[in-house]
């Protein structure tokens, strides 16, 4: 159970760890709030409690200070707790939070700009007696209409009272109810915007200050501007943000990235300056035991114990991956599992791996290959099994059979050289460390020459018609990645600007969008930016000279992701927008994107067509009947995305029944829109679907846009503009 505790600090004979949890009804998580003089109720978890490790004292009795959250429910309070000798037990008790008589509003998970909705307010009271009180509502970031009046509530009942909000323009909403002086409530939501969303996105490297010319949509609907800098504190940061993120990617490529990230991260956090970090790693991923009584951590540390966990869950992916594997997934799981030399399972599968990768090279020296597949796949995919074969090389036979497979693949590689016609390929080679000599240089100025450069940097572009050693073709990320690689140690290579690419190319949850992109990427940042920063940076954003937003990294914040994010009202046109980090840092990289929302046009590509009929008029609690069409080209996977009103719910039961009768193959629904994927068609062949949703709020309320795509060519689409429901 994941939430907000205070850790005990005591020390003792045992463990124990405890967890917290509300039941009832569910409530919009927000952020503590500061204390409040009139003692608001703001903070609404539904869990606020996860204590994995407390120590108690000889006794075995500890205390963890906590705070109840504002929410009036019950709550379940669950303890588990061993013994050094490793008895076991556990125990469960609750409690109930309340008050005598409360207020609590009723809102929506969000509201559209231009929403006008009638939202409940709910008066209880749990005394003997009748209570009259003062019932006041208002809210920051939208009008209330009949906020104020006076309610009697009978003893041991209930009222509900409504009132009128107006969202006139998108941003944050708080809503504060009080009834008299007994109780007070915030809460919030967001109101979003109901144009068409347009993104800016520029990046770079604060080495010097960085000056940026966006040009942004001059019909940009109010209110709708907003820009976000995210600046990454070079290798450090990326890699401990790496190792936060990893285990939630869990493809093939993904698991071998992982093995490799938690094998590798002793040894690259200690280069990195790291060394708390590194030691409480290293026994890790060396197979060293346990000990009996976890280490306290240390602030700023990577959780070792998360770390355990992802290493586990990978090793099992990878075990199983391994079993039977192919020459490609043997390849990709080989170096993973080999940088952990300390326990045997992966050890020897890694062993194993590689072993499969060696007995698969032909006798040209190439390894894979197969029914349609170009000499240019072929090359790379015999630099990836190269890479593999050479990781197993620290016992004797690995060794021989490194040098033995290195010698045929380095001359198949020279003898195909003529054929090697693009930079991705020619970056490839060289991040083997297969070539040497004149043919390593030839290749370095290969790729040097087809380096390109923009606006924040320097990347390397995938020709088309190259793909990687899956047959995929290979992202931006991955290729600029294996160009730094490639070019690492050449004077005349602008590696910095490669490096500043990367950086700004780097999202905290995604990495760089996959686990090949994300091994190649992370070698690349950490070669390039391994200086230690400075004890504290102030990152300053402005637009034509004048300040947008700021933030500042200190000791412990510079080995995180600084996020800056503010509205941005008046960027529409030509402006100036300028990031500077004082002092410079050449290890800190940036991504600065602009949004804003334009209005919606009806737009049609690629043959589709689609119209939507939403109901005239609506009724709370009542089914509405949504009516889609479609015409589009036969023998194409599709993907219908409908935007809903806010408070409208889908009704499964519809949806279901459009699967069983084979017109969808699968829906999904989320505040604000329902997606359908929809089967390929014959020629000729109509789409129409009828489902049922019902509204949850009366007032006038906007849709979103609705939009029809090929699901293997998202740049195809058409789109129907949003309209506007009336709800009683």
């Amino acid at each position: 159970i994941g939430g907000l505790g205070t850790r005990s600090s005591a020390r003792g004979g045992g463990g124990a760890a405890m967890g917290l949890g509300g039941f009832g009804m569910k409530a919009k998580k927000s952020e503590e709030p500061e204390p409040e003089a009139a003692q608001s109720r703001a903070w609404f978890p539904e869990t606020f409690l996860f204590e994995p490790l407390v120590v108690t004292d000889a006794s075995g009795a500890a205390t963890v200070p906590v705070r109840v959250p504002d929410r009036l429910t019950g709550w379940r309070v669950l303890a588990l707790a061993h013994s050094r000798s490793g008895a076991q037990a556990g125990a469960v008790t609750r409690f109930a939070g309340t008050l005598p008589t409360y207020v609590d509003p009723v809102l929506p998970p969000f509201l559209r700009a231009g929403d006008a909705v009638r939202l409940p307010v709910q008066v209880v009271n749990t005394t003997e007696s009748a209570v009259e009180a003062a019932l006041k509502v208002e809210a920051q970031g939208a009008a209330v209409e009949g906020g104020g009046r006076t309610v009697r509530v009978p003893a041991r009942g209930s009222v509900v009272e409504y009132v009128t909000v107006r969202a006139s323009g998108p941003g944050p909403v708080s809503v504060r109810a009080t009834l008299g002086g007994a109780d007070a409530v915030v809460r919030s939501f967001d109101v979003w915007p109901t144009g068409r969303p347009v993104m800016l996105t520029r990046g770079g490297t604060l080495a010097a200050p960085r000056t940026l010319s966006l040009t942004a949509p001059s019909d940009a609907q109010a209110g709708s501007e907003r820009v976000r800098l995210l600046v990454y504190p070079g290798a450090l940061g990326v890699l401990r943000s790496e190792l936060g993120t990893a285990g939630g990617r869990m493809d093939t490529a993904d698991v071998a990235y992982a093995l490799l990230l938690v094998g590798r991260s002793p040894e690259l956090l200690a280069t990195l300056g790291e060394t708390q970090s590194a030691e409480a790693l290293k026994a890790l991923t060396s197979g060293e035991k346990r000990p009996a009584t976890p280490p306290q951590p240390v602030e700023g540390a990577v959780d070792v114990e998360a770390m355990r966990g992802l290493l586990a869950q990978v090793t099992q992916r990878a075990l199983r991956a391994g079993r039977a594997p192919d020459v490609a997934t043997a390849a990709l799981l080989a170096e993973g599992a080999l940088a952990h030399p300390g326990n045997p399972v992966l050890a020897r599968l890694g062993e194993r791996l590689a072993a499969r990768v060696a007995a698969a090279q032909l006798p040209d020296g190439t390894c894979q290959g197969g029914d349609g597949w170009t000499l240019q796949r072929l090359l790379v995919a015999t630099a990836d099994c190269t890479r593999a074969v050479n990781a197993a090389a620290g016992t004797p036979e690995g060794r021989r059979r490194a040098a033995l497979f290195t010698v045929k693949a380095s001359g198949a590689l020279e003898r195909n050289r003529a054929h090697v016609k693009d930079g991705y390929t020619a970056a490839a080679l060289l991040a083997s460390g297969v070539v040497t000599g004149s043919l390593k240089e030839d290749l370095r100025v290969q790729v040097r020459d087809a380096l390109k450069t923009r606006e924040g940097g320097a990347f390397l572009p995938v020709e088309p018609g190259v793909v990687d050693a899956s047959g995929q073709t290979p992202s931006e990320a991955e290729a600029t990645a294996l160009a730094v690689l490639a070019l690492e140690g050449d004077a005349k290579a602008p590696l910095a600007d490669l490096g500043a690419s990367l950086l700004a190319g780097y999202e905290p949850v995604s990495g760089w969008g996959g686990g090949r992109a994300n091994r190649l990427a992370l070698r690349a940042v950490v070669a390039l930016f391994r200086e230690p920063l400075p004890s504290q940076v102030r990152v300053v954003l402005e637009r034509d000279g004048q300040p947008v937003t700021e933030g500042t990294f200190d000791a412990k914040a510079l080995r995180e992701v600084l996020a800056l994010e503010a509205a941005a009202p008046g960027s529409g046109g030509a402006h100036t927008w300028t990031v500077r980090a004082e002092p410079a840092v050449p290890g800190l990289g940036f991504s600065l994107t602009l949004a804003a929302a334009v209005p919606w046009k009806t737009e049609s590509q690629g043959g589709l067509e689609l119209a939507v009929k939403g109901p005239s008029e609506a009724k709370v609690g009542q089914p509405a009947e949504v009516v889609v069409q479609a015409s589009t080209p036969s023998g194409l996977e599709l993907e219908l995305r409908h935007g809903l009103p806010a408070g409208v719910q889908v009704d499964p039961a519809s949806l279901d029944a459009l699967v069983s009768e084979g017109r969808v193959t699968s829906w999904n629904a989320e505040d604000g829109a329902v997606t359908l994927k929809l089967p390929p068609r014959g020629p000729g062949e109509p789409f129409q679907a009828r489902f049922r949703v019902i509204p949850t709020l009366a007032g006038t309320l906007q849709a979103g846009a609705s939009s029809l795509k090929v699901v293997s060519r998202p740049d195809l689409a058409s789109y129907v503009p949003p309209t506007t429901w009336a709800v009683r």
